[in-house]
């Protein structure tokens, strides 16, 4: 049986990660700046990660939500610890469009209404009403455009509120740091009131952090920076480090009933062993600390490349914009200097998600290997 062919694949097969890198199956040592989407917050293979994992495997791997699971309550205290939050419940599943998923249902449940605001260039999902309200219609199957959505410019505050007098929106759904739509941030002003206009009009505000959060941009989650207050706030990518698990969550105001949300693999033991490794690393190796020095660093050595006209994001959630498509760029660094890095829907943008932990040496490298490559442009 042949696989599904929906991903154009590089002619590279990892098969081991330590730090910032990953081997292939020839011993080829790559830089990963890019952690499989965001995905790497502590490192390949952290010996914390491995040993958590490992321990939590030889006594239990998994069981449903029908019983209890310590591991669950654990993974919330230390997530409210870690990011500086209260009065918010946690729901687990197991990816960023799961969490998209339930944020909407339950937004609808709580609304009692059904349509969705998004803006330009977001991505939250491929599955049916995280793509609906994400800027790309060539991912859009008819089963997913039957959605009442409507798509909103960032800073257009009169067409948000418009829409929202209409009184037929369960939600407005934002990344406060585009990732796939090329690391677009709004500004602080149109973020505080679009939190008001949801409020004066009964929508929920919905925090997409599955990219941007967890320390990535040197907050824990990118919103915290405009000083407002989700109602749902959807968690996935760098939350397991390579292990499957996501999450939403939920502002006390929102009242939970059984069986209003629910999941097969969400929040099981393995994944909330991950979860919690992942949180004491952050913690113990001040992992968001590092990620505002390295971007301080980053900043640095992009004022000395006339070819980037702009250094876009936060933190470890970067982009580099040239006046180039960056295609041929991106597999230069990848099969003359052994460096992975991401694109994004601007063709014309380099996107660097290293993990959390890397130090100034990688990013030294990879400006060396960058400055060589644009020698040709």
């Amino acid at each position: 049986m042949e696989l599904f062919d929906v991903y154009p694949l590089y002619d590279i097969t990892p098969v081991k990660g330590e730090g910032c890198f990953v081997f292939d199956e020839k011993g080829t040592k790559y830089l990963d700046l890019y952690g499989g989407h965001a995905v790497i917050s502590i490192g390949h293979s952290h010996p914390r990660y491995v040993e958590k994992l490992g321990a939590q495997l030889q006594k239990l791997g998994f069981y449903s939500n029908s019983i209890k699971n310590p591991l669950q309550e654990e993974l919330a205290k230390k997530l409210e610890k870690a990011a500086k939050i209260t009065e918010y419940s946690l729901f687990l599943c197991n990816s960023g469009a799961e969490a998209n998923e339930n944020a909407l249902k339950l937004a609808s449940f709580h609304t009692g209404k059904s349509n969705v605001i998004y803006f330009n260039n977001a991505f939250h999902g491929r599955t049916s009403a995280a793509v609906a309200v994400t800027d790309n219609e060539g991912i859009k199957a008819p089963l997913n455009k039957v959605h009442s959505t409507c798509k909103i410019a960032f800073e257009d505050i009169s067409g948000l509120e418009e829409e929202l007098k209409k009184g037929e929106t369960a939600a407005v759904i934002i990344e406060f740091i585009q990732g796939v739509g090329g690391l677009d941030e709004a500004s602080t002003g149109f973020y505080q009131q679009t939190a008001a206009l949801c409020e004066q009009y009964d929508a929920v505000l919905i925090a997409d952090e599955v990219q941007a959060g967890y320390g990535r941009t040197g907050d824990f989650f990118a919103y915290q920076k405009h000083k407002l207050r989700p109602d749902i706030i959807s968690i996935a990518k760098g939350m397991g480090n390579g292990f499957p698990i996501g999450g939403i969550l939920i502002d006390s105001s929102i009242p939970a009933k059984h069986g209003m949300l629910g999941t097969t693999f969400g929040g099981n033991h393995l994944a909330c062993a991950a979860g919690i490794a992942v949180l004491e690393v952050i913690e113990k190796e001040q992992l968001m600390n590092n990620a505002k020095k390295m971007f301080d660093f980053v900043q640095q050595e992009v004022a000395k490349i006339p070819q980037i006209k702009k250094l876009k994001g936060r933190g470890l959630m970067l982009g580099l914009e040239f006046d180039f498509e960056i295609a041929a760029l991106r597999k230069s660094l990848l099969f003359n200097h052994h460096i992975f890095t991401g694109a994004a829907s601007n063709k014309k943008l380099l996107r660097i998600l290293p993990p959390l932990n890397i130090e100034q040496k990688h990013f030294e490298m990879f400006f060396k290997a960058l400055k060589i490559e644009l020698k040709n442009y």
